[in-house]
């Protein structure tokens, strides 16, 4: 009797109701008392639904469904809806994680070639902490020129590169589709800035549309790899010697899950992606947490030295997410032992994009950008090598504003990605390791990607980027300066409280030149510097 109450019951209505209006149809299809189609249409549907409601009780992984027959569904289609109602409807201009919607529809309004202006004053309240602005001069510079370039190249490289000071950062194929690096190469190419390939090596994509390319090299040497995994020389030479490529890039560490190898997901694994890179399909490529080439500064400055030579000269440097101080110092002792320095160091910051990491590495790990940035430029500055390396950085950099800031803060580039893949049409689905992305941007289902047209989407790659400089161009001009590179620290204040406010010299401290070598106080760097060597990553004994 208790069973029979159940099935009556408010939880299991409506698999009892779908029971009983399919009987009831039945009898009706049999008497031909109704209309016979629609007598069958509904008994199918109703049938249909009873069966839903059996697999739901008898099913043993949900809880919900077992208690709640057909109706527990709406739970995981509203779990499904809820973050796309969000976003379109209860979303505010300054709400939106990572990007919020207003940094979202800047980058739409430039990559179309759209009016970017905006009415009325700030959104911002200007007075609450955290609140940073820069301070304009009296007497505005002209610039006629946006196409702001800097030279990357240090002593020992015999082909240095005039990059343009914002690139497309670190995005492979594999984790974007094909027509989304069609789009970005090609773009690049319309705009000439450089496209880096992410670690997932160069493709045919890359190559297609002829764009300048920075190849970067992960822990898997996708695309220099010999059958076990290892480096291979030979197959390095081949590639990096091409004309295309313009710089290459030893990813050590990545903003979004330093320490962590690089994760493909299997669903994205098709077999042109397993052909490319060399990998078995039906499982997640992970790629190793170190390098198998290099375990210590001094052989990461001979594997520099190694690439630099197979290249036939051209810049190499790497890409790194700040941990450990000791270990970036330890580079540098390396640098300063060997005379081995590269030709540039890439920052990536902890709130930089990925396709896929752990929810740990994503949210907890690693320096954020204007930290691990500092850090590096100001180690350089105190172990005078400054001068021989350029510094790149990436990290939620979509704005002219954010590329002034990094710049006043160390960098001599900017790299963006989400920026670009805004410019190519991305909504921040947030569907990027699913291989369902709804506009055919980060996947590897073919009828998604073609909602991308590479000629439309590679204008709008260009586009974005010209826009982008020339905002900067005219944020430069306000500031009375030339070049985004004469950006200083004290040209840039924040809010730190309702009643203070304070300049970036005073939150970002520097070192003077050549103070590591002749020995500091600086809290930040006195203990690191004593725990590092040279010779391995681990720390000495103070």
């Amino acid at each position: 009797m208790e069973r029979v109450k159940l099935y009556f019951s408010m939880r299991y209505f409506p698999l009892t109701a779908s029971v009983i209006i399919a009987l009831f149809l039945a009898l009706m299809i049999v008497t031909r008392e109704w209309p016979f189609a629609v007598s069958v249409v509904f008994f199918f549907i109703f049938v249909l639904l009873a069966a839903v409601g059996v697999h739901d009780v008898l099913q043993t992984k949900r809880a919900v469904l077992r208690n709640y027959p057909i109706s527990g569904h709406a739970r995981y289609i509203m779990e499904d809806l809820r973050p796309k109602i969000r976003q379109y409807f209860f979303e505010g201009e300054k709400d939106g994680r990572p990007f919020p919607r207003d940094k979202r529809s800047l980058a739409y309004q430039r990559a179309k070639g759209q009016l970017d202006k905006r009415p009325f004053g700030t959104e911002y309240d200007v007075y609450e902490p955290k609140y940073e602005w820069i301070s304009h001069s009296f007497a505005p510079s002209r610039i006629e020129n946006s196409d702001f370039r800097v030279k990357i190249g240090g002593p020992d490289c015999l082909k240095p590169y005039q990059a343009s000071v914002l690139n497309i950062s670190a995005m492979s194929f594999g984790s974007l589709s094909a027509n989304a690096i069609r789009s970005l190469n090609k773009g690049a190419k319309l705009g000439g800035f450089a496209h880096d390939t992410g670690e997932g090596g160069i493709s045919p994509y890359h190559r297609e549309n002829g764009g300048d390319i920075i190849w970067e090299i992960g822990s898997g040497y996708f695309g220099c790899r010999n059958d076990d995994g290892s480096f291979s020389p030979e197959r390095f030479r081949e590639n990096a010697t091409s004309e295309q490529v313009k710089m290459i890039e030893i990813k050590i560490s990545q903003g979004a899950k330093p320490g962590h190898g690089g994760v493909l997901p299997a669903a994205k694994i098709t077999e042109e992606v397993s052909r490319i890179r060399g990998i078995p399909m039906g499982q997640d490529c992970i790629s190793p947490s170190a390098h198998p080439a290099f375990s210590t500064p001094l052989e990461l400055m001979a594997f520099i030295k190694q690439l630099r030579e197979l290249s036939g000269g051209k810049p190499v440097g790497f890409k790194l997410c700040i941990g450990h101080a000791h270990e970036f110092l330890a580079i540098i002792k390396a640098m300063l032992e060997t005379g081995i320095t590269p030709d540039f160091i890439v920052v990536d910051g902890k709130e930089g994009g990925t396709g896929a990491a752990p929810s740990e590495f994503i949210d907890h790990i690693g320096f954020p950008l204007r930290e691990g940035l500092t850090f590096v430029h100001y180690a350089l500055v105190g172990a005078n090598l400054r001068d021989r390396i350029k510094i790149g950085a990436s990290g939620m950099i979509i704005s002219a504003f954010d590329i002034a800031r990094v710049m006043a803060l160390g960098a001599d580039w900017c790299n963006m990605a989400r920026g670009f893949m805004f410019a190519v049409g991305c909504i921040q689905s947030q569907a990027c390791h699913t291989d369902t992305c709804p506009v055919g941007v980060a996947t590897q289902d073919p009828d998604r990607q073609r909602a991308l047209v590479v000629p439309d989407k590679a204008t709008r790659v260009k586009q974005f980027h010209g826009k982008t400089l020339e905002a900067l161009a005219e944020v430069v001009s306000g500031a009375g300066l030339h070049h985004p590179s004469e950006f200083e620290t004290f040209h840039f204040h924040k809010r730190v409280s309702h009643s203070q406010v304070t300049t970036f010299t005073n939150l970002y401290p520097p070192l003077d030149h050549g103070e590591l070598l002749f020995g500091t106080e600086d809290h930040r760097y006195k203990i690191p510097w004593h725990l590092a060597r040279a010779d391995s990553f681990k720390a000495a004994s103070l």
